[in-house]
C-alpha cells in the first residue's frame, strides 16, 4: 500500500516531466495559407511544416524528419505539376540555406550583393520557382528539427548504431529514399514530374538518390540539379586537384582588382576561358611531371600561374606550382592585412596577424550564420506557425561521417542511362573556393565518359560564391535557369522513354 501511495505521489511529477520534455512530435503538420508575387504575377500557396517518421524494416520509427512543403493552390492537375525535392549539404547542414535564400517564396533580408541587413528576417522572393513547381525542403537526421528517436526499449541507439543507420554516404541515401517514397505517397504526387536539387554535399546525396529511387523505390525522375557540387565520388586528385583551383583563383583575384592590367581590363567572362585553356593544356601536364620538370618550364609555368592567380612568381615557385586554397585565402590580400572568404571569396576578413598560412576564420560563414539563424527561427515560428522548444540545428551532430564506397557519381550516370527522361544541370559560383566551379565542370565532363548523354548535361555559372543565389542578380538568373531547366525537361504524353 505504501509503495502504491508513493507511486501515486510520484505520478504527477512523472507526467509533468513527460509533458515538458524537449522533444519533437514524431508525426505532425501545420498548414498555413499565403499569397505572393512571382515575376509580377500573384501566386497563392499553402505552406505545410511538419515531421514525418523514418521506419526500420520492422515498422518501428527510428527518426523523424522535419520538412517544409510549399504547394501552389488553384492547380487542378498535379499530374503535370512538377515537384522539387530539396536537400542541403554539410553533411549535417539544415535545409535553411536554399529554403530562405534561393527557391522558396521568402528569402533572407540582404542587400543586392548578399550581405546581411538588420532587422534580420525574410522578405518576398519575386523569383521563386513556386510559380512552376511545388517544393519540399527536407532536413536529414539531426539537422533542423529532425531527430533520432529512442528504440523499442526506450533507449537511444548507440553512436555507432546511429552511424550505421544514418550517418554515411550510403546509409543517408537509403533512409532518405524511403522517406521520399512515403512523402510522395502521402501527398499523392506519384504522377508528378519529380526533380531533386542538392547543394554542396547535397549533390552527393542527390546523385545517390537518383539511382536509389529508381532501383529500390521504382520512382523515376525528370531532373537533378547539382548546386556547388562536391566530387560525387569522381576522382580528381594529384595534378588535376591542384590545377583545377587556378580558374577560381583568377576569378577571386579579378574580383579584388589585383590582376595585371591586361587581364583586369577584361570582363570576367573573357578572362576565365583563357585560364581554363591554360589549366587543361599546360598546367596539368606540367604538374604531372612533378620534381622532374625542367627548370625553364617550371619558371615559365610559374610566371603564368602568378599572372592568373594574382600571386607573386616567388610564392608560386616556393609552392612548387601547387598553391593550397587555405594559403591563397590568406595570401592574396596579405599586403592589405585582409583575408578572403572560403565559400565566397568576395567576403573580407581581418586576422590577428598578417603572417600565417590560413585565415583565423571564414568571413562569409560568420556573416551567413548571424543572419540566417534568427531569420529561420522567426520565420518558422511566426509566419509558418510551427512552434516547438526543440533547437533548430543549423549544423547537426552527424560525425564521424562514413565516406567509404562513395559511388554516387557513377550511380547518377547509371540512373541517366536507365532513364532517358533524366536531365542534369550543374550550378556554381565563380568565387566559391570550397567547391570551385572548375571542379564542377570537370566532374560534369567525367560523369559520362561515353559522351552519349552530354546533351542532357548542362552547366551554369554565376558571379558569386557557394550560395550564388544570395546576390540579387544571381538570385534572379539562377531561378530563371531552374525554371527553364524544369520546363525543358518535362515531356508531353506523346514522347516515350526510349533511345
Amino acid at each position: 500500500m505504501k509503495k502504491l501511495l508513493a507511486l501515486c505521489l510520484l505520478l504527477p511529477c512523472f507526467l509533468a516531466a513527460q509533458e515538458h520534455a524537449r522533444q519533437i512530435d514524431i508525426d505532425q503538420k501545420v498548414v498555413t495559407k499565403h499569397s505572393t508575387k512571382i515575376n509580377g504575377n500573384t501566386v497563392r500557396y499553402t505552406a505545410t511544416t511538419g515531421t514525418q517518421p523514418v521506419w526500420d524494416d520492422e515498422g518501428n520509427p527510428t527518426a523523424t524528419l522535419f520538412y517544409t512543403y510549399y504547394q501552389r493552390t488553384g492547380v487542378s492537375d498535379t499530374e503535370t505539376r512538377p515537384l522539387v525535392i530539396s536537400f542541403n549539404g554539410g553533411p549535417g547542414s539544415a535545409s535553411v540555406w536554399m529554403h530562405v535564400a534561393y527557391t522558396g517564396p521568402r528569402v533572407l533580408n540582404v542587400d543586392d550583393e548578399g550581405y546581411p541587413l538588420q532587422p534580420y528576417g525574410v522578405k518576398t522572393n519575386p523569383h521563386s520557382i513556386l510559380d512552376v513547381a511545388d517544393i519540399v525542403f527536407v532536413n536529414p537526421v539531426n539537422t533542423g528539427y529532425s531527430r533520432v528517436l529512442p528504440g523499442k526499449d526506450g533507449k537511444m541507439p548507440s553512436r555507432e548504431k546511429q552511424k550505421q543507420m544514418f550517418f554515411g554516404v550510403n546509409a543517408d541515401v537509403k533512409y532518405l529514399a524511403d522517406w521520399v517514397n512515403t512523402f510522395v505517397t502521402r501527398n499523392e504526387r506519384w504522377r508528378s514530374p519529380k526533380y531533386l536539387i542538392g547543394e554542396s554535399y547535397g549533390t552527393t546525396r542527390v546523385s545517390g538518390l537518383a539511382l536509389e529511387l529508381q532501383n529500390r523505390q521504382w520512382m523515376y525522375l525528370n531532373g537533378a540539379i547539382l548546386v556547388s557540387p562536391t566530387d560525387i565520388g569522381i576522382e580528381r586528385d594529384g595534378p588535376v586537384k591542384a590545377a583545377n583551383r587556378l580558374p577560381y583563383y583568377a576569378a577571386a583575384a579579378w574580383h579584388h582588382g589585383v590582376l595585371a592590367d591586361d587581364l583586369q581590363s577584361k570582363d570576367l567572362y573573357e578572362v576565365l576561358p583563357e585560364v581554363e585553356a591554360f589549366t587543361i593544356n599546360e598546367y596539368i601536364p606540367a604538374l604531372a611531371k612533378g620534381g622532374f620538370i625542367s627548370a625553364d618550364e617550371k619558371a615559365a609555368i610559374a610566371k603564368k600561374v602568378a599572372k592568373y592567380s594574382g600571386l607573386s612568381e616567388q610564392v608560386v615557385l616556393q609552392a612548387n606550382l601547387d598553391i593550397p586554397t587555405s594559403f591563397y585565402w590568406k595570401e592574396l590580400l596579405r599586403d592589405k592585412n585582409l583575408t578572403i572568404g572560403r565559400l565566397d571569396s568576395r567576403y573580407l576578413g581581418i586576422d590577428k596577424q598578417a603572417i600565417g598560412e590560413r585565415p583565423d576564420y571564414y568571413a562569409e560563414l560568420t556573416s551567413w550564420l548571424h543572419s540566417f539563424t534568427p531569420a529561420i527561427n522567426h520565420y518558422l515560428r511566426n509566419e509558418l506557425n510551427y512552434k516547438t522548444d526543440v533547437k533548430y540545428n543549423m549544423f547537426g551532430n552527424v560525425h564521424p561521417w562514413d565516406r567509404t564506397n562513395n559511388n554516387t557519381g557513377e550511380n547518377l550516370r547509371l540512373a541517366m542511362a536507365q532513364n532517358p527522361y533524366l536531365n542534369v544541370m550543374v550550378q556554381a559560383g565563380y568565387y566559391d573556393g570550397a567547391t570551385n566551379y572548375f571542379d564542377a565542370k570537370y566532374t560534369m565532363w567525367q560523369l559520362d565518359p561515353s559522351g552519349l548523354m552530354k546533351e542532357r548535361l548542362s552547366f551554369k555559372g554565376y558571379r558569386s560564391g557557394h550560395m550564388m543565389y544570395l546576390r540579387a542578380e544571381d538570385l534572379k538568373q539562377s531561378n530563371d535557369d531552374l525554371r527553364e531547366f524544369i520546363k525543358a525537361s518535362m515531356v508531353d504524353e506523346k514522347t516515350p522513354a526510349k533511345y
